[in-house]
């Protein structure tokens, strides 16, 4: 095994609390705080970290940012120590944690090269060798004489690579560097890794590019506040950190709804003490949906939300699971023949869906008063993503809009145990099949 972690904790690197020494009497009034408070006051990167890496296994770290992974790296580097534990790591190791980190601005690039060969203990004579495959993969031949310094970001990654995976180390730690660079370099990254992956090198790689962690590791490890929540298969850990991510957004979200529903609702009770007479403006927009929002108003819609198959709101939904969009409106006047609408929008702009009464036949005779409409899809198509939702309310022909609230609803959507993850529509009803005599499937 090269790698063996049991951290108890690391070293606590900075306080949390505003008010936290700035001055030399700052730092003398410090030291009679009761250790109790200091403590509270500190932040712990890691703690109670305790895992083993197999030789040639290929480990992805994911978590949020803050959540201790480059920390773990820095470790694993030895650039700094645990405050209690041990990390052993058996074999050479090379890094990328930062990018560009160890090149001096001042040399070229030919010299970063040999300076971070003569901190791994390779000969000049051995890096001489190796020489011509760095430049070429960093595609920096008419700059290789450059001084970093005048680098762009992606000069820098690129060169700080083909370095890193040219010193034939045995263990590689891959720290978000491939985020930067074009798509084509990315690609021929992820490539080289899954190479020298089949060569035997020992891999550690964090990114918050999940499905590059998917594709490429067989294992891997969350971590949450600096500790492990999750080690196990890549899909599964990766499912679980997803769920945990929207389960968090969508609390947060529906928590600030409620607060705005309730700020809005005394904003209306003194607006109607103010003046009841007020008239409805067509070109009105309210401070909410800013120009997100026209119509006549007539007809209102009030609010949309999303519920799952036990009707609780929902703003994180599940693929191939029921769904219903309601919404809720208040029509001032009698409507005679409203149609109600919903469009699906993918967060990039393109339109995943749309859809109407008037279109699915259903027909509306009158409004008045509140009410609702529901629109019940019986198992969600949408792969994993970011939406929102349009809403509108218009006449029979669509020659007057009542309200139209364009993409004023976010959602978000995750696979749940749907393995299908590429393209943006999961093919509810697909099945594949087999016909042939030499050949079984399971």
């Amino acid at each position: 095994m090269p790698i063996r972690i049991h951290v108890e904790r690391v070293s606590k690197f900075f306080a949390l609390h505003k008010d936290r020494p700035r001055s030399f009497q700052d730092a003398v009034l410090a030291l009679f705080r009761s250790k109790k408070h200091r403590e509270d006051e500190s932040f712990w990167a890691l703690r109670y970290i305790n895992f083993t890496v197999e030789s040639g296994e290929m480990l992805g770290i994911i978590g949020s940012n803050g959540s201790g992974k480059s920390t773990l790296f820095k470790l694993l580097s030895r650039i700094i120590n645990p405050s209690s534990g041990k990390v052993t790591v058996s074999g050479r190791v090379s890094a990328l944690l930062e990018l560009g980190a160890g090149f001096q601005p001042e040399l070229s690039g030919r010299e970063n090269i040999f300076l971070y060969g003569s901190v791994l203990g390779i000969s000049r004579e051995e890096m001489n060798a190796r020489l011509p495959e760095i430049i070429s993969f960093a595609e920096l031949e008419r700059f290789i004489d450059v001084p970093v310094k005048f680098y762009s970001s992606g000069m820098y990654v690129r060169l700080a690579f083909a370095v890193a995976i040219n010193v034939q180390a045995e263990i590689l730690l891959i720290d978000e560097v491939l985020a930067v660079g074009d798509r084509a370099f990315q690609d021929k990254c992820l490539d080289r890794i899954a190479s020298l992956h089949h060569q035997g090198v020992t891999i550690l790689l964090i990114s918050h590019d999940l499905d590059s962690i998917r594709r490429l590791c067989s294992r891997v490890i969350w971590l949450n506040k600096g500790e492990v929540r999750m080690d196990g298969p890549a899909n599964q850990v990766v499912n679980e950190y997803l769920a945990f991510v929207y389960a968090t957004e969508e609390a947060k979200a529906l928590n600030k709804k409620a607060v705005n529903q309730s700020q809005d609702s005394a904003a209306g009770l003194l607006a109607e003490a103010d003046d009841a007479e007020l008239p409805v403006d067509a070109g009105l927009v309210d401070s909410h949906h800013a120009t997100k929002r026209w119509g006549s108003r007539e007809a209102e819609i009030t609010d949309v939300v999303l519920l799952d198959e036990q009707g609780n709101e929902r703003l994180t939904v599940t693929t191939g699971e029921p769904l219903t969009i309601v919404i809720r409106y208040q029509a001032h006047q009698t409507i005679e023949n409203p149609v109600f609408g919903v469009l699906i929008v993918r967060n990039d702009g393109i339109l995943m869906s749309g859809s109407n009464t008037s279109m699915a036949h259903y027909q509306l005779d009158t409004i008045s008063g509140a009410g609702e409409v529901h629109y019940h899809i019986a198992k969600l198509p949408l792969l994993e993503g970011r939406f929102s939702i349009t809403a509108a309310i218009h006449n029979q022909d669509e020659t007057k809009v009542y309200d139209y609230h364009q993409s004023s609803y976010p959602f978000s959507v995750h696979l749940g145990d749907v393995r299908e993850r590429y393209g943006m529509l999961y093919m509810t009803d697909a099945h594949w099949s087999h016909c042939g005599s030499d050949v079984h499937a399971q």
